[in-house]
């Protein structure tokens, strides 16, 4: 029974992302901007600016990959797996900078607070990077090994499930996070500003 539920979550989870499925446009010039606005330590908004940039780079190399899917010649490239797995990288990065956009501006959040999220985001996004260079090895054969398609079919299930675990990682990591400024603005009567600041927990996020 146990199996049978989680079979069941995990089916509507993919389902849910397959429906909503799409490469996200990111600009995170807004929140670089932002971040240099609020941060006074000139080192912590370095820091946080370059692991921004980092990231983006990874979202930048996926989309790239993303993009030349179509020149892969074999019946690897019409996996719908491969598509929805790299997808999940723009996701994570539009997760990301949208939400901490939003964190910078909430006066809840210290800065060293703030650098900690920072960094949680960048590293949920490097895994997920990592995943699309895996990827991107088995479905080109560059990794030396000789697969038969079957294989390659069960390897791409693999990162896909690995890649659906650090999304939903993602969005539960935002959704903690602006809950702890929700419980602290709660505190001090000011719960509104903070459903203002962010939406209701209806929303996407959170």
């Amino acid at each position: 029974m146990k199996r049978l539920f989680f079979a069941l979550i995990v089916g509507l989870a993919c389902f849910t992302h397959q429906a909503q499925a799409q490469w996200t446009v990111i600009d995170p010039s807004n929140l670089t901007q932002n971040i240099r606005n609020v941060i006074q330590s000139s080192t912590t908004a370095s820091n946080m600016v370059k692991s921004l940039q980092e990231s983006v780079k990874i979202y930048q190399q996926s989309k790239a990959y993303y993009d030349a899917l179509k020149s892969v010649h074999s019946i690897i490239k019409d996996a719908r797996k491969v598509k929805l797995t790299i997808e999940m990288v723009s996701e994570i990065t539009d997760i990301y900078v949208s939400s901490f956009n939003k964190m910078v501006s909430d006066p809840n959040f210290t800065v060293d607070e703030l650098a900690a999220i920072s960094a949680g985001y960048a590293r949920l996004l490097e895994e997920g990077g990592a995943l699309v260079t895996e990827l991107k090895t088995i479905v080109t054969g560059g990794n030396g090994l000789s697969l038969s398609d079957k294989e390659r079919m069960n390897v791409i299930d693999q990162v896909y499930n690995r890649m659906l675990r650090y999304r939903n990682l993602t969005r539960y990591y935002t959704r903690k996070t602006i809950s702890v400024s929700y419980i602290r603005s709660r505190d001090k009567g000011d719960a509104n500003r903070v459903l203002a600041l962010y939406g209701s927990p209806n929303e996407r996020y959170w």
